[in-house]
């Protein structure tokens, strides 16, 4: 194997080499790199307007057009030679005769190399295979490829070289290509959709004194002019429920967030959430303001509701499930009864089993049984599920329930066996906060490096007031595999994070 990848290297530096030749040449002329091509019209729009153009109709209107783009293909035929240029996502045809450009410009062309970047000008017509073409009456080299383009029948195959060089991957993959049109178009959706309801878009900090908003371990930096240190954000809730106490009542962020934790199918250490906040809201208004815009972003990505996911049909159409922790756990393992569930030592022993893990003795019922549902319900969650009434100890920012204060109104929603979506009537009592804030830094002192700081600010500002406030959050890049079908984070994040080559 070794052997072979040094044959291909030693392919790929003879064909740089001549390349770079190509150039010097080039720039002896003083032509390398011009800026002057101004394209008037993209491939698309000239399928978009000519498309349905007979051969007499364009022979006659004489539509003259200027378009670049990347060649991908060239058949040199004597004195007539085709070429396809990929504009943006769309090829186009374009014809290249030497009675049209001159003798000294065809004699360039032949020496152009798949990869480069040419801006053609010249006449609409249909080739007697009825394909729609350029008749090229002047071309220019635009921006010489110095490297080969990996082989056009198989395009770049290798997962990781594609995610390293995503650049390479969107010239020669069209489905990649099409997956981050489609994040754009469902990250449209969920922005257009709050807007239409009257949230306010905002934007909060990136860097953080006290990292908070998150059960999750941060990265940390430096600053250097105040000598201090500071964290990238783990999630940006306590921001933006301050500006629920200033007084915007519905607000929205489509943020970044950074979590310094692995790396998997699921994960990657940078990734994009929607968080929103509505003021005189609850849990039960977020779990409809969840299912509302999860299937609009559907309707708007793919025009279906009935979406197809390794091997899954899930149904959007349906209004989503909802059930207690403890509830899922007994309906899909239906060795549990609700009584176990609820025997703190019983699931102790249950876990060290199943899942070997040793837990402390004095861990609550609420932490086990939510070790229990991940070890054992999380996965078989195929349909939309909303999973509601978290306990208090795993939610130490959501306002706990009126009718039992072991438990908070929290729900998180899955979709094809995952978390996509986290939401809660937000905890608006100062008081309580700073108890629940006081457990977390126990807990951090105890050695979990993702339990929460103490914001001291964060509290000054529910003294002053916060009205009750329902508020969820969505993981973006996780919602884009869902709707493109894709097994892995790291297909739907451009340049997602890998270890040094």
């Amino acid at each position: 194997m070794s052997e072979q990848i040094s044959e291909i290297n030693i392919d790929e530096n003879h064909i740089i080499k001549e390349r770079k030749e190509k150039l010097a040449q080039i720039r002896q002329k003083n032509k390398a790199f011009p800026n002057t091509f101004r394209p008037n019209i993209t491939a698309a729009k000239i399928y978009a307007e000519y498309a349905d153009y007979s051969y007499e109709q364009l022979t006659n209107s004489q539509i003259i057009v200027a378009v670049a783009g990347r060649m991908m293909l060239k058949r040199i035929m004597g004195k007539g030679s085709f070429a396809t240029l990929q504009d943006g996502h769309i090829k186009i045809q374009i014809y290249v005769n030497v009675s049209q450009i001159g003798e000294d410009d065809y004699a360039n062309f032949k020496h152009y190399d798949i990869g480069d970047i040419i801006g053609v000008k010249g006449a609409l017509f249909r080739t007697k295979t009825n394909e729609l073409t350029i008749n090229v009456s002047h071309l220019e080299l635009i921006s010489k490829s110095l490297r080969p383009l990996p082989e056009k029948f198989h395009g770049l195959v290798d997962t990781e070289q594609r995610y390293r060089q995503r650049y390479v991957d969107l010239i020669m993959n069209k489905d990649s290509r099409d997956i981050f049109v489609t994040r754009a178009k469902i990250i449209q959706s969920l922005r257009n959709n709050l807007i239409n309801q009257d949230y306010c878009e905002v934007e909060t900090p990136m860097m953080h004194v006290i990292p908070g908003g998150a059960t999750a371990k941060p990265f940390i930096t430096h600053h250097n002019a105040l000598d201090m240190p500071l964290y990238l954000r783990v999630a940006p809730e306590l921001y933006l429920k301050r500006l629920i106490v200033g007084g915007f009542n519905r607000v929205f962020e489509i943020n970044r967030n950074f979590r310094n934790e692995g790396l998997s199918t699921r994960h990657n250490p940078e990734f994009t959430m929607l968080e929103s906040y509505e003021s005189y809201a609850d849990y039960i208004k977020m779990m409809e303001l969840t299912e509302n815009l999860v299937k609009s972003a559907a309707i708007a990505a793919i025009n279906n509701l009935q979406v197809e996911y390794q091997g899954n049909i899930i149904d959007l159409d349906a209004n989503f499930a909802r059930l207690n922790m403890v509830e899922a756990i007994a309906k899909y393992n239906p060795q549990y009864t609700v009584e176990n569930l609820n025997d703190s030592n019983f699931l102790s022993q249950e876990l060290a089993k199943i899942a070997k893990k040793k837990l402390g003795d004095n861990t609550s019922l609420g932490v086990l049984q939510l070790e229990l549902f991940e070890e054992t319900t999380e996965a078989k969650l195929i349909q939309p599920t909303f999973i509601i009434d978290y306990p208090v100890d795993v939610s130490p920012l959501a306002r706990k329930s009126d009718n039992n204060i072991n438990i908070t109104e929290r729900f998180e929603l899955f979709i094809a066996g995952r978390e996509l979506a986290n939401g809660y009537s937000e905890l608006n009592d100062p008081e309580d906060q700073a108890e629940r804030f006081k457990k977390q830094v126990e807990q951090k002192e105890a050695g979990d490096d993702e339990a929460m700081h103490f914001d001291l600010d964060y509290i000054r500002a529910l003294e002053y007031g916060m009205p009750h406030t329902g508020g969820i959050g969505i993981g973006i890049d996780r919602l884009v595999m869902l709707l493109t079908n894709s097994s892995s984070i790291r297909d739907v994040i451009l340049f997602p994070h890998m270890r040094g080559e």
